[in-house]
């Protein structure tokens, strides 16, 4: 397909610009020469081969209304459109931010029922919907940890984080300045609870743990997770960005958490990534409540107000109040799903991983051989060991297959690690064919192997040169 300056042809427009009905002004004559931008080098291309090359382009798109996202720890799911069309109700979409509290009532009720539908889910006291996105939940989250210490005037310098724990954790850690320690797992994935025992003394703040982690498993031992960090005085933080596992199944606040972020863009009925904005709710217990940010909404004999009077607050964490169309969508998934709805998801979401788990496990490395929760992680390393063919050779088949790949090479502390997250969107229909794919590039690596180092063989661009991408990027064209 060439480039849109490929098809360019000198006098050739999209549109006919009427000619001025106000003088002509010299600009060189009111603007400095500095701030003047050269003429843009804009491809001349008329109004039809503009149409034609931005659907060509459109249609080489993959988003997950074309297909199977199995994106591991992303939740690439299939959301309502009906909840888009809540969003953009004109109520919400007209309304500005710092309109004054008695034209934003509506809105401010949703924000403060949102709150407490979460607080009911999740087993915590109060949740603030400012953050951005999950990784923004957890800088508030250990911003809370930071307060609360300085609160009881304790010195403490280190934050525990297992080596199966998302990868923005440690940085959420580091921000907040503390030395971030990793916490190997065991033979089942979950913490190694004698190291757990012997790294937390008085001086660490806390235990940032993913639950269900990175290799798709729950904690099985989290009440002695819980009783170690709190018998020295510390808190324990919970990454709930894979709480579709859990949802209706267990309450994150029941089982020692003092703190959880949430990611309405994955769990709650958002497109997620480019598709959208996220929001990351964070969540405490009644001890972490007066350390939330500002400002809250409260009920009043009145309606619904914003409250700032809370001194130990660590602050506002995000301009207004955070990504109020995310709460609307998630508010309306909550609302039609209901609690049993809710339970659905998760008992569907880890069917689905068993399922996939199950019927590829002869044709893939485990890791770790245990039921999954919302996802399952193999490894290629059989295929490297057999044939030389590598994950991220197996990615690039998928392509020719029709799939996105899933996550490859994370978690870390798996081999050759194939991530794969089917999510409860997904029918079973759907489960068989991508399963049948991955089972026919497990016979090609083995019988033509060459076939599949050579992949992908149908898609628009081959294979890049990926390192030299990463650190030569040329992002300007050059006319």
């Amino acid at each position: 397909m060439d480039l849109i300056f490929e098809k360019s042809r000198p006098g050739r427009q999209a549109c006919a610009v009427p000619a001025g009905d106000v003088p002509a002004v010299d600009l060189a004559a009111v603007i400095p020469a500095e701030l003047l931008r050269e003429d843009l080098p804009l491809p001349e291309v008329a109004e039809v081969d503009l149409i034609r090359h931005y659907t060509a382009l459109s249609r080489r798109n993959f988003g997950v209304d074309v297909g199977f996202y199995p994106l591991g720890s992303c939740t690439m799911k299939y959301n309502p459109k009906i909840n888009e069309d809540i969003a953009k109700l004109p109520g919400f979409t007209d309304l500005h931010p710092y309109a004054p509290a008695s034209f934003a009532q509506g809105s401010l009720q949703l924000m403060y029922e949102l709150r407490q539908y979460l607080s009911e889910i999740f087993g915590m006291a109060d949740f603030t919907l400012q953050p951005a996105a999950g990784a923004h939940g957890e800088l508030t989250g250990i911003m809370i940890f930071k307060k609360y210490f300085e609160k009881t005037e304790e010195k403490r310098t280190k934050i525990l984080i297992p080596d199966a724990a998302h990868g923005t954790n440690p940085a959420s850690g580091a921000l907040c300045g503390y030395q971030t320690v990793t916490v190997r797992s065991n033979a089942e994935g979950g913490v190694d609870i004698e190291q757990l025992a012997s790294l937390m003394q008085t001086d660490v703040a806390g235990l940032m743990l993913t639950n269900p982690n990175t290799l798709g498993l729950f904690e099985r031992n989290i009440e002695k997770v819980a009783g170690i960090i709190h018998e020295k005085g510390g808190l324990l933080y919970g990454d709930g960005a894979n709480a579709n596992a859990f949802l209706g199944k267990a309450r994150p606040g029941d089982l020692g958490f003092d703190v959880i972020q949430l990611n309405l863009h994955k769990t709650f009925s958002t497109p997620h990534g480019c598709g959208g904005p996220g929001s990351g709710p964070v969540g405490v217990g009644e001890k972490l409540v007066d350390f939330l940010p500002i400002p809250r909404v409260v009920r009043t004999e009145a309606g619904f107000a914003w409250s700032y009077d809370h001194p130990d607050a660590i602050g506002r964490v995000r301009t207004f109040f955070g990504n109020f169309n995310v709460m609307v969508k998630a508010y309306a998934y909550i609302r039609a799903l209901g609690p049993a709805g809710l339970k659905r998801v998760a008992e569907i979401a880890v069917l689905n991983a068993n399922y996939i788990q199950a019927r590829l496990k002869p044709y893939f490395d485990l890791p770790y051989e245990r039921p999954c929760m919302h996802e399952c992680v193999f490894s290629g390393t059989r295929q490297v060991r057999e044939s030389g063919v590598h994950t991220s050779d197996i990615a690039k088949r998928l392509l020719d297959y029709g799939y996105h790949p899933p996550t490859i090479y994370f978690p870390l502390i798996a081999p050759e690690a194939i991530m794969i997250e089917p999510n409860e969107t997904e029918s079973m229909e759907t489960l068989d064919a991508f399963c049948d794919a991955m089972i026919r590039i497990a016979a090609e690596a083995k019988d033509t192997p060459e076939l599949v180092k050579a992949a992908p063989l149908t898609t628009p661009v081959r294979r890049l040169d990926e390192v030299r991408a990463a650190r030569e990027p040329d992002v300007c064209w050059k006319g």
